[in-house]
């Protein structure tokens, strides 16, 4: 594999080698999951819930995108850097859809990912024809909660179960190099990953796909009330509340600054 890792690199991963993808939507954060050895990096719009305090990612722009991938980007890190394209920013049309995916690029982007499934064909078709490699979402998407009725599961009946597979099959018709499938029955996002010849993401979608992703904020255990299907690997919100509790308790007890921590113009 290249020192770099590229689109091609995660195509080739398929059935030979489970995909590690995270989220991250800042320098300092990028070069810390680069560091831990994921494959891909996901500036997800789901950094509006995580960062910025909103209850659904709809809010998230393509300003606050911008300025998320940039920062990720700085890091120079390993791993693929995929953008999500925000709500509104590749629906209204294909001309928008590809502006917008393109300034993804320019802000240091290797690929964007956008949710939807047949319907979303065209979109991807000239994006890929702009040299814009695209990963597919299917499944929960979140973008769309309002309509399918909220953060529900995916799948279970035999219509949903014929519409993601039929989805995946246009997305990847169209040129998708990866789906996403999130919170979707394990034995459909299975049927999907063995039909298909690019790899399969899973977020809630059980074993069987090529590959996984977490949001860092459900896996380092920072989220308040995690997703059912996260996993955290740490407990950091407890430890950052003791650790500023303890500077608090310090500067109020005049503790801290110690002397080693300051210096005089001057001896006196």
């Amino acid at each position: 594999m290249s020192t770099r890792i590229t689109v091609r690199d995660i195509v080739k991963m398929k059935g030979r080698e489970k995909i590690a993808m995270v989220t991250a939507y800042d320098y300092a954060m990028a070069k810390l999951v680069d560091q831990a050895g994921v494959d891909v990096i996901l500036v997800g719009d789901s950094v509006g819930m995580v960062v910025h305090g909103f209850d659904t990612t709809i809010p998230v722009s393509m300003d606050m995108m911008l300025i998320h991938v940039a920062s990720v980007s700085r890091a120079r890190p390993r791993a693929l850097v995929v953008a999500d394209m925000p709500f509104l920013s590749y629906e209204t049309s294909v001309e928008e859809a590809v502006r917008n995916a393109g300034l993804l690029m320019k802000a240091g982007a290797d690929a964007v990912k956008l949710e939807g499934g047949g319907e979303m064909s065209d979109v991807v078709r000239a994006l890929v024809r702009a040299g814009i490699p695209v990963m597919g979402h299917i499944g929960l998407t979140p973008q769309r909660s309002f309509l399918i009725g909220g953060y529900r599961r995916r799948g279970l009946s035999e219509k949903e179960r014929d519409r993601i597979l039929e989805d995946a099959r246009e997305l990847e018709r169209a040129g998708v190099f990866s789906i996403v499938i999130e919170y979707t029955a394990a034995d459909v996002a299975g049927e999907v990953t063995r039909e298909l010849n690019v790899p399969t993401i899973c977020i809630g979608s059980g074993p069987f796909c090529d590959g996984q992703v977490l949001v860092l904020h459900d896996l380092l255990g920072l989220t308040e009330h995690p997703p059912p299907f996260a996993k955290a690997y740490a407990d950091l919100r407890s430890m950052i509340i003791k650790a500023v509790g303890e500077y608090a308790k310090e500067v109020k007890a005049g503790v801290f600054p110690e002397e080693k921590h300051y210096f005089y113009s001057k001896k006196t």
